[in-house]
């Protein structure tokens, strides 16, 4: 026994110097004077191998490591060799324009091609509508308002214009599309679904062929990320990061065809979910990400924890060794450590040394991340392409933001009080979502979490919408409050709902109802006796069943983004509606989860949709 573990310890002391010595591992590569793996002529996979033939264990566990931009500088990412850096919700550069975010990767591509291997970083950045962590973007209808437009190639046009933004100032990886199948309005994600049924979500699945391009190499392209693998929408009680209780048919039935779409569409990346399913962490299940997504779906890019995932799986504060070696031999290629990318490197490399995590993991997952980074042509180009942030923000694309807000109207009363006559009208508009760019973006927009604001981003709000829409002989009256109303009026506009949310801070298991503001101005604008159109702005299905014999009209516009105008071209019947519900719209918020098919009767059924009949 002493014999062995002497023969041991020398065996492992040697494949030490070995992995961390990049001349003693390949002498003859490293005499070249002109790398293969720098030659953009030669195929990808050629260039992997020989970059990997060079590699040391630290530059192989660096790649797998990202780290966030506020917790890793230029200098300190080439330094520990990082692969990814991103930024967090409302982690952005100063000033946050194209210019500011270009600069700031740019530092960070200089910085690490100009040591060691030269091995460009792979910027990430949440653009779930639009490129929304920056000033300017065109910030699009969250994707329950695109499931309810039923129009992918809109979608896939979308994904287009968000790749064109991103790409501009230098991000080339979108953590998006969300491809979830959110069962229970009373989660906090419900508004990053398609849809309640899974074939919402694999018919939108297109946005990754408007993401990605024709090729990952074009200049307009980025790289899409399908998540969350899997079942975050189907968690008991719609807790967010909970447990999704159900069998493998169901998880099968569900939950997985979304992604298997995405894998037929060439996604790049794959985003591991916080949720657990039957108790275990996706993060650490083996079956789920090896067996299921790499095997059985076949998918061939890497996959990505999500923020901190790793640090859930034993369900304590901070990772350990242990949690560690699991999620990288479950599977997870790069693992997002946003504060604590050094302690990871360092615990990864321990459990290799000691021969818990086999290099033909290592392995793997460094010859997926490095395949995509040649295949986005980072090597060869590694620079922003500042010449696409002409058409940041321009014309072109709030006209498709307006027309994506126009189709994801959804009619669901009327008794003829809609479309509002152009002209000879006097309309009353009041609520707090009227006249709040900040409330109708909704959560990830500029920050995590969302804010209220009128003019937190450029655009139009749907009070703007009103008043430009108005014609010859029409007056508009706006108060939020819903003061100084009076039976002058010929209709009254109540455009009430949510406020901004995001995961977490979004979950709702008290109910859906409207909230003390709302409820009072419906109240005092139902007294006037003039006709009441009531306007939704949420991110999911409302309990406004006791509410609704009082409106003349109903529109739920959801979050319908940077183009307000969009909702008033509905209202005013510029644009016929043709929205239809792909949620299953509840009776009271006692009825959750209710889903199509499962045999409760909604207020409103999943498919359900009114438009207007022309005189």
């Amino acid at each position: 026994m002493p014999l062995l573990r002497t023969t041991r310890s020398l065996r492992t002391a040697v494949l030490a110097g070995l992995l961390l010595s990049g001349t003693v591992l390949v002498p003859a590569a490293s005499a070249s004077a002109t790398p293969l793996y720098k030659n953009s002529h030669a195929p990808v996979s050629s260039r992997v191998k020989d970059l990997m033939a060079r590699m040391t264990l630290d530059d192989k566990i660096g790649q797998m490591t990202q780290g966030e931009r506020g917790s890793a500088t230029p200098a300190q990412a080439a330094a520990a060799r990082l692969g990814s850096i991103l930024s967090g919700g409302g982690s952005v550069p100063s000033p946050n324009t194209p210019a500011g975010w270009a600069d700031m990767i740019d530092a960070y591509q200089k910085a690490v091609t100009s040591t060691g291997l030269g091995i460009p970083i792979v910027y990430g950045s949440d653009a779930v509508h639009g490129h929304n962590n920056v000033y300017g973007a065109t910030v699009f209808p969250h994707n329950i308002g695109l499931g309810a437009a039923n129009d992918p190639q809109l979608v896939e046009r979308i994904g287009a214009v968000t790749a064109e933004e991103t790409a501009a100032t230098g991000v080339k990886w979108a953590f998006a599309p969300c491809l979830c199948v959110a069962r229970d309005d009373r989660w906090g994600r419900t508004y990053e679904s398609f849809g309640e049924i899974p074939r919402n979500a694999v018919e939108n699945s297109v946005v990754i062929e408007g993401l990605q391009g024709r090729d990952l190499g074009d200049r307009t392209s980025v790289m899409a990320t399908a998540k969350h693998f899997i079942g975050d929408g189907g968690t008991t009680g719609g807790v967010d990061q909970g447990n999704t209780q159900i069998s493998l048919d169901e998880l099968r039935k569900i939950h997985l065809p979304p992604f298997r779409a995405a894998v037929d569409h060439g996604v790049g990346s794959v985003m591991i979910s916080f949720n657990s399913w039957n108790g275990v962490k996706d993060h650490g299940n083996k079956f789920l990400i090896t067996d299921l997504l790499k095997g059985e779906l076949g998918f061939t890019g890497y996959v990505v924890s999500d923020w901190n995932g790793i640090d859930q799986i034993d369900g304590q504060t901070g990772f350990t060794a242990a949690e560690v070696k699991r999620a990288v031999n479950a599977g997870i290629d790069m693992v997002m450590v946003p504060n604590d990318y050094q302690k990871f490197i360092d615990t990864l490399r321990a459990e290799v040394l000691n021969g818990d995590v086999p290099m033909s993991r290592i392995d793997d997952a460094n010859r997926r991340i490095l395949t995509k980074k040649f295949e986005l042509g980072l090597f060869d180009h590694p620079y922003t392409d500042r010449s696409l942030q002409k058409d940041f923000g321009s014309a072109a694309h709030h006209a498709l933001a307006r027309q994506a807000a126009r189709e994801s109207q959804v009619l669901l009363k009327n008794d003829g009080v809609l479309p509002l006559a152009k002209k000879n009208n006097k309309i009353f508009v009041a609520g707090k979502n009227a006249n709040d760019m900040g409330n109708q973006a909704g959560g990830w927009t500029l920050t995590w979490q969302g804010q209220s604001g009128e003019r937190v981003i450029p655009g139009t709000t749907i009070l703007d919408g009103i008043k430009a829409g108005a014609g010859k002989g029409t007056g508009v009256t706006y108060d939020r409050a819903g003061n100084g109303i009076d039976s002058s009026y010929q209709v009254a506009v109540a455009v009430v709902g949510e406020t901004p949310y995001a995961e977490g801070q979004g979950d709702r298991p008290n109910g859906l109802g409207l909230d003390a503001e709302d409820l009072a101005l419906i109240g005092k604008l139902k007294a006037s006796g003039v006709p009441l159109v009531v306007v939704t702005v949420s991110g999911r299905p409302l309990d406004i069943a006791a509410q609704l014999p009082s409106f003349n009209g109903l529109v739920a516009a959801w979050l319908p983004g940077s183009e307000g105008a969009g909702v008033a071209d509905v209202l005013y019947g510029d644009y016929n509606p043709t929205g239809k519900l792909n949620f299953t719209w509840p009776k009271s918020s006692s009825q959750e989860p209710i889903n199509a098919g499962d045999g409760k009767q909604g207020l409103f059924p999943y498919g359900y949709g009114l438009s207007y009949r022309r005189r």
